[in-house]
């Protein structure tokens, strides 16, 4: 939990987004300060920020957000992998029968096996029954252990996003093991979502953050947000710079922010399709700028970028209309795409 807290901070930094909750005023067609709400959803907290809106007040602001948040607690209840009675949990305990489903995880599962085909299976969204052996979310030290290689080996045998039927609004597991977890895309999904539901509402100026899911809805009177990107592993919500932002996405995935250490060494929560353990290659995260109502695309291209290292990921994203990338490394040093707008912290 403190891991996930600190990450969300990132959309809050070097001077970009020091959030209060208090009510606002007009100020040159904008709010002073925004309206800040935050609530928690999908282990992690969420927080939506109004800067400005059609008849701009604190009540009406917090009106839209509650609205919202309403919506984040619908998706949970259609996506979540641990709460009973969600579509996901129903189709991970179908024993392998079909399962109909909202039309929102149909269409989310399908995505996951778009980006599950564009990386070659490295992006796997049945990785489930490998996740259950781990626990990363918990702070206590005894609750820290690495899953034997036996049991990584018998759980990968239902890892396969092959496996899975999509036929309407029915889906069903090719095996009865076989276990869903849409952690590495999902919250995209949501963001984009989200997006769309403040334009509606005439919000022209707003931050989304679902932990490292970022989106800005428009600018903050008339210039880009600025929005920082965290040093990894600091304790004091340190940036190694920030990008310059405006109706765009930022997704960042890395290594710290669900992990745990054991004699010495790291085990966090991006897990290798192929033996169970976590990645281990020169990343140590990742960010993913696109357009906004890309954060679904973006959520799957960190997860993946962070999966194949950096020169791969840069590579890829490279040769991609509409998104940019940032890697920090293992050793500290960054890397990015060519049209990446990054301004890097000066010592």
């Amino acid at each position: 939990m403190k891991k996930t807290m600190k990450k969300i901070m990132l959309a809050f930094l070097a001077c970009l987004l020091i959030i209060t909750q208090t009510a606002c005023g007009k100020k040159a067609g904008q709010s002073a300060e925004p309206v800040t709400l935050q609530s928690y959803y999908f282990d992690t907290v969420c927080s939506i920020s109004i800067y400005d809106m059609d008849d701009m007040s604190q009540k009406n602001a917090e009106a839209v957000i509650r609205k919202a948040f309403k919506q984040c607690a619908r998706y949970e209840d259609l996506l979540s992998k641990t709460k009973k009675g969600t579509d996901i949990y129903k189709i991970n305990h179908a024993g392998g029968k079909p399962v109909k489903v909202d039309p929102i995880t149909t269409k989310i599962i399908k995505k996951g096996i778009h980006y599950g085909d564009i990386s070659d299976g490295a992006f796997d969204i049945t990785i489930g029954k490998v996740a259950d052996l781990w626990n990363f979310t918990s702070d206590e030290e005894k609750d820290h252990k690495i899953p034997s290689r036996a049991a990584l080996r018998e759980a990968l045998k239902y890892v396969d996003y092959k496996q899975i039927s999509v036929k309407g609004n029915t889906v069903q597991m090719g095996t009865s093991k076989g276990e869903i977890d849409l952690g590495g895309i999902a919250k995209g999904y949501i963001g984009d979502m989200l997006y769309d539901y403040l334009k509606e509402q005439g919000v022209t100026s707003a931050i989304i953050s679902l932990g490292g899911n970022i989106v800005c809805v428009g600018d903050k009177a008339g210039q880009p947000f600025k929005i920082g990107i965290e040093k990894p592993f600091t304790q004091m919500q340190e940036t190694v710079g920030y990008t310059e932002m405006s109706d765009k996405t930022a997704v960042t995935s890395g290594i710290y922010e669900r992990y745990f250490k054991k004699n010495g060494k790291i085990y966090h929560h991006i897990l290798s399709v192929k033996t169970g353990m976590p990645i281990d290659n020169d990343i140590c995260g990742i960010t993913i700028i696109g357009e906004a109502g890309h954060s679904v695309d973006c959520d799957a291209l960190s997860t993946i970028s962070l999966i194949e290292g950096t020169d791969k990921a840069l590579k890829m994203i490279d040769k991609m209309d509409g998104y940019e990338a940032l890697s920090i490394k293992r050793n500290g040093k960054l890397s990015h795409t060519s049209g990446m707008d990054f301004t890097e912290e000066q010592d």
